[in-house]
């Protein structure tokens, strides 16, 4: 009998113990979850007391409010970037717009100095060239002679030209010679310098016409056949 009743005092007071062990750990636990929800400047709970409601609900909107302004930060700062993009953009097309117009206006100066001057010229590439005239005589003839031969770098001088001239033919440019070697042979000479036919066809210089009688043709070609023998129609003193 005595040995039952101390059984059971014995399992009450373990019991008891248990309970109060159970309820230091609970305790203990949402002593740890009221810490770890309140920020450091919310009121301190005393260690081993549990959070009250109102400090867990602080920490609470703490962390909303936290949440809302870092959403608000990161939506300004996108709008900042993009503002800063549309003023640079902007800024660029200012710049670009005025190299463009700085550089109308100087093509406008530019112009603006410069169009009497091209009239002038322009009239001037108009007006035709009038052509050379020459004197319808032996000082005529040899001239525009001379003035061909220039353009074909056929040498001869006024000088050569008129001597042999007056010596072959006295400036007749009708003059044929009927009585030489030539004539015998069927090809007198003719015209100015007296040049035979097959002479004249093979030192013909183009641009004068192709009649030996024709004063500028002859001097022409017989000045162009002596180039070719005898370096110049002034070396000639004689028949040639």
């Amino acid at each position: 009998m005595p040995k039952n009743i101390l059984s059971r005092a014995h399992s009450s007071t373990l019991t008891k113990q248990t309970k109060i062990a159970i309820a230091g750990v609970a305790a203990l636990g949402t002593a740890a979850l009221a810490l770890s929800a309140v920020p450091g400047n919310a009121d301190t709970v005393t260690t081993g007391a549990p959070a009250t409601t109102s400090q867990v609900a602080a920490g609470a909107t703490l962390k909303n409010v936290k949440g809302t302004v870092t959403d608000q930060l990161a939506t300004e700062s996108v709008k900042l970037d993009k503002l800063a993009a549309q003023k640079k953009a902007a800024a660029e097309a200012a710049a670009k717009k005025a190299a463009v117009d700085a550089a109308a206006k100087k093509a406008a100066q530019e112009r603006a100095g410069q169009p009497a001057a091209n009239r002038s010229a322009e009239r001037l590439d108009m007006q035709p060239v009038a052509a050379k005239i020459y004197a319808n005589n032996l000082d005529g003839w040899i001239r525009q002679s001379l003035d061909i031969m220039k353009q074909h770098n056929i040498p001869g001088s006024y000088y050569g030209l008129h001597r042999n001239i007056i010596r072959e033919s006295s400036g007749n440019p009708m003059a044929i010679n009927n009585w030489d070697i030539n004539a015998v042979n069927g090809i007198p000479s003719k015209g100015l310098l007296q040049v035979i036919q097959p002479t004249f066809n093979t030192y013909h210089v183009p641009g004068t016409s192709w009649n030996i009688y024709d004063p500028v043709a002859n001097i022409t070609a017989a000045a162009n056949y002596a180039a070719h023998r005898y370096g110049s129609m002034d070396n000639v003193n004689s028949a040639y």
